[in-house]
């Protein structure tokens, strides 16, 4: 298992794995598309981490850093996108990805690494946990937009 931070060449690929998230469809190539990947790639504080086998990208979160005034000026993180190959579920992807990205939120000092997940399944909850995230400390509300 690679895991690593993705390049300009990785956009097939990731895509192909976010169809593994909520259904989501791969989008027509298109030049908006090739913009929103170039501002995503050129973001120092945006960062997508991906799992490989076998050159496959097979996992993958977002990890996104936030310029913050409060806690003396330290930022925080959030964590978004968070999936798995179905194949590949259960062999230690995502928490090598979520490792990954704590370890990018503790070289920029943050003072804290936020994840949100829509899902209800206890299975999923406890893995969070097992991460090291903790559902007591916040309460998150969301509005769709």
């Amino acid at each position: 298992m690679l895991v690593r931070e993705i390049n300009e060449t990785d956009l097939n690929g990731l895509l192909k794995l976010y169809t593994h998230l909520h259904d989501n469809p791969i989008p027509a190539e298109s030049d908006g598309l090739r913009r929103l990947w170039s501002e995503i790639t050129e973001d120092r504080n945006h960062h997508i981490i991906i799992a490989e086998e076998n050159g496959e990208i097979v996992s993958s979160c977002v990890c996104v850093i936030v310029p913050n005034l409060t806690h003396n000026q330290c930022p925080y993180a959030l964590i978004e996108n968070v999936v798995t190959h179905e194949a590949y579920r259960g062999r230690g992807y995502a928490t090598a990805c979520l490792d990954y990205a704590k370890k990018i939120a503790k070289s920029e000092n943050c003072y804290k690494l936020m994840l949100m997940t829509g899902s209800k399944q206890e299975s999923t909850l406890r893995f969070y946990e097992k991460a090291g995230y903790n559902r007591n400390d916040k309460t998150a509300f969301i509005q769709w937009i």
